[in-house]
């Protein structure tokens, strides 16, 4: 594994081969940041997406993919937000406080310095050097959100894209085959929120499939399994199809 404060490259990547991105895919918080929050809290949804980074590491073992993970928490730095909006450090998530994110603009600055520009830089390096067929974005979201509980989330996947729909066009009937509850634009919309992807994918032209699990698909190893392998054979039919 080749890692970095910001960052973890799992696998080998390879031109022509397909690179899993998930931005969320950890809850660490360095030692020298006091976030000023419940312990509890890392465990849940604000700070990481929870089964993405066990997902990702299991496809990676497979031949042609290769996963490249954030490696602090999102309450940390949030690395799917554009670097000048707010929410790329927050203040808050999902009505939880994050006071030690309260920072000042020198501080602000070094905490993007310090994670947020080399996450990106890497990712820029990498897709530069090893040109995918596919990016995968893989998230994962709650069947609710804490401070909405009253709404429901049925989609057991979503299927985000932003102007590129190249790979959900393809991916949401195979999806749909395998018995799944699949939103299209869902449980929001990556219109509004596809950061990376905006800028890693859609900005050169390249082709990606924006995956969100429900968390309590991938909350256990049985669960990472069977979509780690799911997703392996998607990706690769829709590489295939979308390079016939």
């Amino acid at each position: 594994m080749n890692e970095h404060e910001a960052w973890r490259v799992v696998g080998t990547p390879s031109a022509g081969g397909i690179l899993i991105i998930s931005d969320h895919a950890s809850n660490r918080v360095p030692d020298d940041i006091d976030l000023g929050i419940d312990p509890p809290l890392l465990d849940q949804h604000i700070a990481i997406d929870i089964g993405v980074a066990a997902v990702g590491q299991q496809m990676a073992e497979q031949r042609g993919f290769a996963a490249f993970q954030g490696n602090v928490s999102r309450l940390v730095c949030d690395f799917n937000r554009e670097e000048q909006q707010p929410a790329a450090i927050p203040i808050a998530s999902d009505g939880h406080a994050i006071p030690g994110n309260a920072l000042d603009h020198a501080g602000h600055e070094q905490r993007l310095d310090r994670f947020f520009r080399p996450y990106h830089a890497k990712l820029a390096e990498l897709l530069g050097k090893y040109p995918p067929a596919l990016i995968l974005s893989l998230h994962s979201f709650t069947p609710q959100l804490e401070s909405h509980p009253e709404q429901k989330r049925p989609w057991q996947v979503g299927v985000l894209y932003n102007e590129d729909d190249r790979a959900a066009r393809v991916a949401i009937p195979m999806l749909e085959a395998d018995g799944l509850c699949v939103g299209d634009q869902q449980p929001y919309s990556g219109k509004l929120l596809n950061a990376t992807m905006n800028r890693h994918a859609e900005a050169h032209g390249r082709a990606y499939l924006g995956i969100e699990i429900r968390q309590d698909e991938i909350a256990n190893a049985d669960g990472q399994k069977l979509w780690a392998e799911r997703l392996i054979r998607i990706c690769n039919d829709v590489a295939l199809k979308l390079q016939a």
